[in-house]
């Protein structure tokens, strides 16, 4: 189950994971590209069910759960990368509404959280040694200027993640959070200008910004036997953007 499905790292992930021959309940509230990325998992031999949901809705996550239980018989996988700033726009901390504060919490945080514990039974109650990921953020390992909510749901997440790792690690499941850098999704390089793309760069040890489709490849590699001893663990996919003593261009979320 892939979370956030219809575009993006989800829609990447999702792609990844049917070529290396899962099936996929894609789990999006868009319902028109949620079909139209549906349609082209299709085209990679993947059995594929789109569930329309807004996971912030009470019971969404149990719905989507159901749907891919129903479908596939058990849920093996779970992919959370659902997030982003639920609407709002980057600013400094101490201009941040407390509507602004909550809505960001709530979108990463506790709406991961409530997917994690509805995957997380699901597995234990039908005995699956199961993986769940959940994406986070680079900006959760260093200052996150005009993303201080965000980046502090995200630190969170990566603390849940370890937490849950070492009590579901005796049924077999593992747990570990993936972060991107800055990623160029559809929705973010509309966003940012080609003067951020290109100041941004020049930070990054390896030059380049992280598409959708580095995350996605390490996702594959985490859910399957080659990640079997790798647990409670946040890996970073960023090119190096960590590793830079320069500081980065403000307000921009991964």
């Amino acid at each position: 189950m892939v979370t956030g499905g219809a575009a993006g790292i989800g829609r990447a992930t999702a792609t990844w994971l049917a070529r290396a021959g899962s099936p996929i309940a894609l789990v999006d509230r868009d319902a028109a590209r949620l079909d139209e990325a549906a349609a082209e998992l299709l085209v990679h031999g993947a059995s594929c069910v789109p569930v329309v949901a807004d996971l912030r809705d009470e019971g969404a996550p149990e719905h989507a759960v159901e749907a891919a239980v129903d479908a596939f018989g058990h849920l093996a996988i779970a992919v959370n990368n659902v997030g982003m700033l639920a609407g709002h726009s980057p600013a400094p901390f101490l201009e941040q509404e407390d509507d602004e504060l909550r809505d960001i919490i709530e979108q990463n945080l506790l709406l991961t959280a409530r997917c994690c514990r509805v995957e997380a039974r699901s597995m234990v109650q039908q005995g699956i040694a199961g993986v769940i990921l959940n994406v986070t953020s680079g900006e959760s390992t260093r200052p996150a200027l005009d993303l201080a909510a965000y980046g502090a749901a995200k630190s969170a997440i990566n603390h849940l993640t370890q937490t849950m790792a070492a009590e579901l690690g005796p049924s077999g499941i593992r747990v570990n959070a993936v972060a991107p850098g800055t990623t160029l999704t559809e929705v973010v390089r509309a966003a940012l200008s080609d003067e951020y793309v290109d100041e941004l760069t020049t930070t990054i040890p390896l030059g380049r910004m992280t598409e959708p489709d580095d995350l996605a490849r390490l996702v594959v590699a985490l859910a399957s036997d080659l990640g079997r001893a790798v647990t409670g663990q946040l890996v970073l996919a960023d090119n190096g953007a960590h590793l830079s003593r320069n500081r980065p261009p403000r307000g921009r979320p991964a």
